[in-house]
Parts: structure tokens; C-alpha cells; sequence
């Protein structure tokens, strides 16, 4: 996930627009307050962090911020050994997966905000366009020189010192002295918690594979459940007090900047309007251009997602690893319909200063994977995959 870089609190009931949607909260779960990718493409680890500060609150641990540029920064290390060991032969970009998250914990540690902040380059805000470019430059010069010297990962790391600044071998915390991992066991948070679900027919289903995209680096593997199943989690997860890291694709015309994402029905006679006959015959990109408009200040028609749908969009690229969000409660509209709360690290952007709904069709199609802790997944789905 890249995170689209965009400088991008949601009451109980919220309206948007005199006649657009109107939510009322089925389940709210506790959530840190929105941060600030900015000119990053690390939603990956703003999205992923979020969901380990709700797991904090959820465990009685209290309210934290944690450093998410300590876990990016940890995180271009080992992406920069793979990268060599695979002679150039792997996505080296901002982009990554929960995995690069939770399944690093026992490995890296974590660290508070406040003992690493990553911003160590003159900057009030987070902005990597000069330091990942010169971070691949560095990495593809050592690799074209078709011999590696033995002190190309202390330029590389020294780089990384440069500009998020050097790791803190310790840091003291509210009085107490800590090293990363020490204060990884203080909070009691341990990667084997916490699993990836997915959702695609090209692998069977309760079985684990690495879903195929460019930034799942780490090969990390997913269980695969049928969709309806995936959402069932979901929704459980969400019901019974947890929170989602969802990695998902926002590039959709149904993804509004404004804080609704939706799958509008282009061709549907209800979105139409009363011209219906001027609507239909126009071409795809006016319609989708239409609906853009449209959306948050309509209630408009949505299509009914399939488990062929979700495939066919990931098998001709419609469906990509763009973007991670935390989701963390349910609500539904005026017609009843669902829609889950997402939190989004844009900055308190939009209608909603940060937050989105997305609609059950938006989640259930456009849905790339989710992480969450081992027991938000309802017994008999467990079961099935052998947990």
C-alpha cells in the first residue's frame, strides 16, 4: 500500500449535506486522533500503528502514540537487504503491507512518538519525495556495481540517520527507561496476536498464501476466506470491540475526498435521474465524472458485489494495494444500509475531519486484506482455518 499523498471525529450521528447521507452508529470502537502521512506513501504504517493503539485501549493498557516512522525506517532496512540479496529484482518503494507492522514487532520493538519522530529535515511535516529517491538511487548505484562492498548497509543506514534520525538504543518513557523491546513487552503487544485475511478464488479458500502485489515485499501470507465469510469477520471483529487495519483501493470514483466511499451503479434507472435517456447515453467516463459530483450529496444506488466481481477486478488491475485505513465501528444510513467507520491518515481532511463510511458493497469489493487480533475471528470460521 502506497497511500495516495493527499494532506488528508465523526459524532454518533452525523448528516452530510441536506440531501445527501444521514448515519446513525451501530458499534464505535475507541481510536487515537487522526494523524498525518502527508507526503509520504506510508499509510501502510499510520493505518497499521492506529489499529495497535485501539488494540492498547481495547486491553486496558491506556492511550498511546506510537512512532510510525521508527517502524518505516526499520522497515527500509530489511526491504534494503532483500533488495540487494534479489539483485535489484524486488519493489523498493515507500509502499508496504501490515506484515511490515505487526509481523516485525518481536523483531523491532516499537517506540513512542515522542523518542522518534522521524523528522530530523527541517520539516514540521512528514515529506519522503527527496529521501526515497535517494534511497533507490543508492540501492540500484550498489547493485549496478555488480560487487557489493562490505559497508554499502552502513551508507545505506547512515542515510536513514540523515534524514528520520538515528534509533535511540534506549529512551526513557513517563519516568522509566525503555528499549524498543522492552517496551514492546511493557504493552503487551506480540505479532503472533494478529492474522491477515483475504479473499480470492485464484488460491483455496482456508488455506494461506502471499497475495501477489507489488508491495507485499515480505511475501507475508493471508488465510483465504469466501467473502462472505471475510465480511462476517469483520463485522464480529467490530461488534465484539476491535479494530481493522483494511488495506484497500481508493482510486474508485466511488471513493469521494469528502468521506463517503460507495459503488455507485452507473447504469442503475435510480441514479439516472429523471433524464434518463441523456444519462444513459453517456459514455463511462462522463458518468463516472457525474457520479463523482454526486456523491455525499445524493443517496445513490449501489451494485451488488459478488465473489467474481472482487476477483475480476483484482485479476485486470481495477483492485490495487493503494491505500491502508484502520476501520473501527458500523453505522447505517437513512435506508438502513451499512456502512463501516473508517479512520484515514490525511490530516483532519473532508466532511468528517479524517473519517470515512465506507458502504458494506464498498468493503466487500474493493477489500485487498485485513489484519486484526486472532480473536475477533468468530469460532467456526477459526476452526476452518485451523486456528
Amino acid at each position: 500500500m502506497k497511500g495516495f499523498i493527499i494532506i488528508a471525529w465523526l459524532t454518533a450521528v452525523a448528516t452530510f449535506a441536506q440531501s445527501g447521507y444521514e448515519f446513525s452508529v451501530i458499534r464505535e470502537n475507541p481510536i487515537t486522533a487522526v494523524k498525518n502521512q502527508a507526503s509520504t506513501g506510508t499509510c501502510w504504517s499510520f493505518s497499521g500503528v492506529g489499529m495497535l493503539e485501539s488494540e492498547l485501549i481495547r486491553m486496558g493498557k491506556g492511550e498511546f502514540d506510537l512512532s510510525e516512522m521508527y517502524i518505516v525506517r526499520r522497515n527500509y532496512e530489511d526491504k534494503a537487504q532483500k533488495y540487494a540479496r534479489l539483485h535489484g529484482s524486488l519493489n523498493f518503494a515507500a509502499g508496504g503491507s501490515f506484515a511490515d507492522v505487526v509481523e516485525t514487532l518481536d523483531t523491532f520493538g516499537i517506540i513512542p512518538e515522542g523518542a522518534y519522530s522521524g523528522l530530523n529535515y527541517g520539516s514540521e511535516r512528514h515529506d519522503h519525495g527527496e529521501l526515497d529517491k535517494v534511497l533507490k538511487g543508492y540501492m540500484d548505484g550498489i547493485i549496478g556495481a555488480r560487487s557489493l562492498s562490505p559497508v554499502w548497509y552502513e551508507g545505506f543506514s547512515s542515510v536513514l540517520d540523515t534524514y528520520l534520525g538515528s534509533v535511540p538504543e534506549t529512551f526513557t518513557y513517563e519516568g522509566k527507561e525503555y528499549t524498543p523491546h522492552s517496551f514492546a513487552e511493557s504493552l503487551g503487544l506480540r505479532q503472533d496476536d494478529y492474522i491477515s485475511l483475504t479473499s480470492f478464488t485464484h488460491h483455496p479458500f482456508y488455506k494461506s498464501f502471499a497475495i501477489e502485489v507489488p508491495d507485499n515485499w515480505r511475501w507475508a501470507p493471508s488465510y483465504n476466506l469466501p467473502v462472505d465469510e471475510l465480511m462476517e469477520v469483520m463485522e464480529y471483529a467490530i461488534l465484539n470491540g476491535y479494530t481493522i487495519a483494511w488495506a484497500s483501493d481508493v482510486s474508485e470514483t466511488g471513493f469521494s475526498r469528502d468521506g463517503i466511499a460507495i459503488v455507485p451503479d452507473e447504469l442503475s434507472t435510480e441514479n439516472a435521474g429523471s433524464d434518463e435517456a441523456r444519462w444513459l447515453g453517456l459514455s463511462s467516463r462522463e458518468r463516472d465524472a457525474s457520479l463523482r459530483a454526486r456523491i455525499g450529496n445524493e443517496v445513490l444506488a449501489e451494485k451488488q458485489i459478488t465473489q467474481e466481481m472482487r476477483q475480476s477486478a483484482f485479476d485486470n488491475y481495477a483492485t490495487t494495494d493503494d491505500h491502508g485505513m484502520q476501520i473501527y465501528g458500523i453505522s447505517k444510513d437513512q435506508r438502513g444500509k451499512k456502512f463501516y467507520m473508517v479512520k484515514n491518515s490525511w490530516g483532519e481532511t473532508g466532511s468528517y475531519k479524517g473519517h470515512w463510511y465506507a458502504s458494506d458493497s464498498f468493503v466487500r469489493y474493493k477489500t485487498l486484506s485485513i489484519v486484526l487480533h486472532k480473536d475477533a475471528i468468530p469460532t467456526g470460521i477459526a476452526q476452518k482455518l485451523g486456528l
